[in-house]
């Protein structure tokens, strides 16, 4: 497995997920290190999370305001410039010609060097967890988005024609939640900024300083005892030019 050992020339990055929240947890230190690094952190969502809520009394509207509050205190945490929320009902999202266009939209709009989104092909993990749907299915259509839609300038050409939106070719997609890793981010310097930028989800984290101390604990295993590392995988594919 390929340790990368800095931001190797990335200057804007997109990250490209179901929900709030999901950024934060798949890869928030690796976004904090790129945004330390010096590059531009953009966030698309393509829910407001607006079923994530056990509270009798909770509505969407109210919901998807209160969660849309807190990705975007999360990512200024993190170092992220801008967050853009799609606004697709949660828990019903499907890579759609729809999705796969308005994902498309944003890629040739931001032209981010690197994307980064959910596998949509991880159904489960081990024994005693399921993926959500929704991961799975922005996973599939930000695979779709990247190749072959934002960069072939016939695909969804109404794009080109009545937004001016000319086609863009990203380099890398590094794909998280995922179990065939092929890439290992050192994030040891930015695990409490990843922690920090969680907090800010207090209404999906019943149990912070919990989540805290199983993230702490998850150092990786080849680092010393005494000089613990933490890492976040990928699997990551290189486009060539």
């Amino acid at each position: 497995m390929t340790l990368i050992p800095d931001s190797n020339g990335v200057r804007r990055v997109m990250g490209i997920f179901a929900h709030p929240d999901d950024p934060e947890f798949f890869a928030g230190g690796t976004f904090a290190r790129w945004a330390a690094e010096g590059a531009e952190i953009i966030f698309v969502l393509a829910t407001s999370g607006d079923k994530g809520s056990d509270d009798p009394e909770m509505t969407h509207a109210r919901l998807i305001e209160i969660r849309e509050q807190e990705e975007r205190k999360a990512a200024a945490a993190l170092g992220v410039s801008e967050v853009v929320f799609l606004r697709y009902p949660d828990g019903e999202l499907q890579p759609t010609l729809d999705l796969r266009r308005d994902i498309a939209r944003m890629i040739r709009l931001k032209r981010p060097d690197v994307v980064v989104t959910c596998d949509p092909t991880a159904f489960w993990y081990g024994t005693s967890s399921i993926n959500h749907p929704d991961h799975r299915a922005i996973g599939a259509a930000v695979l779709d988005a990247v190749y072959p839609a934002a960069r072939d300038r016939l695909n969804f050409f109404e794009l080109v024609r009545d937004e001016g939106l000319d086609p863009h070719k990203v380099r890398q997609i590094y794909i998280c939640g995922t179990t065939q890793p092929s890439t290992k981010v050192d994030v040891s310097a930015y695990l409490e900024t990843k922690i920090n930028a969680l907090r800010e989800h207090q209404s999906q984290i019943k149990d912070m300083d919990g989540l805290a101390e199983r993230l702490r604990s998850n150092r990786d295993p080849e680092s010393p005892e005494d000089q613990p590392r933490y890492m976040e995988s990928f699997r990551v594919i290189t486009f060539n030019r």
